[in-house]
């Protein structure tokens, strides 16, 4: 697995769990902006023939 496959897995785990708990604060803006995020990652992975499991770590 190349280095960028790493980079874009370990950012979308990330953001999955900040994701959680901003859902689990109450925080919308930071739950909206992570959910952007993880859509370009996806969108990003995507274009560069990266394949990645349907649902991380939600």
């Amino acid at each position: 697995m190349g280095e960028f496959t790493t980079t874009i897995e370990f950012r979308l785990d990330q953001a999955y769990k900040g994701l959680a708990e901003a859902r689990s604060a109450g925080d919308d803006f930071l739950a909206d902006t992570l959910t952007a995020e993880i859509e370009d990652l996806r969108r990003i992975a995507d274009d560069n023939g990266i394949t990645l499991p349907r649902q991380m770590s939600r």
